[in-house]
């Protein structure tokens, strides 16, 4: 009777330590946002992924920039964390050289420290950022950066022309219409990752027989995070719906490609 008796006063000291219950937040159910005109320049988009909750502090969401987006310069009162997940885009901290980023780059920003960040010119970039509030507020906005802080110098590891390197002399409209609806709204849709638009984009122009069109993409995949080897299976599962020639010229196709990689 005894053993029962302290059993149950364990069980009842126990209810407050599980009186939260687990919580999921379905994929799709979380509304985006565009990012605010007065915080960002250019097409951004926000997906929030969790919310600071009490006692904790941290919150996260994906944020998409278009080609050319970017932040504020900002300061945040803790330290902010973003992992990229696809595109290339920019970081700078004031007073230091811009750095280029892309997917699996891990960027910590310290406390207090002036910075911005955003996509390439020729090319959309989103990435998870964590940040955590102090005293209700996780972010102090500043001014904008402008045309020429943005379009300094960064060192690169390789990118892909924006439609308006690649034609823009030629047919500026439809290349502002590429870069700003095709990259940066139908590439940054929430419903297909960037590396799957990638592979479906990619096997679209194989089948299709379109090498010129073929090169940027597969140069894009490998940015958006798609391997060699899958492109090379890609090609190789292709060759039996599209037929040898196609996926013979696609080959060639990523052996100019691979050898550019950076």
């Amino acid at each position: 009777m005894k053993t029962l008796a302290a059993a149950a006063a364990t069980f009842a000291l126990m209810q407050p330590v599980f009186a939260e219950q687990v919580e999921i937040s379905r994929a799709g159910t979380r509304a985006s946002s565009p990012g605010p005109r007065e915080n960002f320049t250019g097409t951004v988009r926000v997906d929030p992924v969790f919310p600071a909750k009490e006692p904790g502090r941290t919150s996260g969401g994906n944020v998409t920039f278009s080609p050319g987006a970017r932040s504020n310069w900002h300061t945040h009162p803790i330290a902010q964390v973003l992992v990229v997940t696809a595109g290339v885009g920019r970081v700078q901290q004031w007073g230091s050289e811009m750095q280029e980023i892309r997917p699996g780059d891990v960027v910590r920003i310290p406390a207090g420290v002036k910075h911005w960040h955003g996509a390439a010119p020729d090319s959309s970039m989103t990435h998870l950022a964590i940040t955590e509030q102090l005293d209700g507020k996780a972010v102090e906005w500043m001014e904008p950066v402008t045309d020429a802080q943005y379009g300094a110098n960064v060192p690169t590891r390789g990118g892909v022309a924006g439609a308006q390197g690649l034609f823009g002399d030629v047919a500026p409209k439809l290349a502002d219409l590429t870069d700003t609806v095709l990259f940066g709204d139908v590439w940054a849709r929430p419903g297909l990752s960037q590396r799957d638009r990638s592979l479906v984009t990619v096997s679209a122009l194989i089948a299709l027989n379109r090498p010129e069109q073929l090169r940027s993409h597969m140069a894009r995949a490998l940015q958006n995070g798609v391997t060699e080897e899958e492109l090379v299976e890609t090609l190789t599962q292709l060759a039996f719906y599209s037929g040898w020639p196609n996926a013979i010229n696609a080959a060639n196709v990523a052996r100019e490609v691979f050898k550019q990689k950076p």
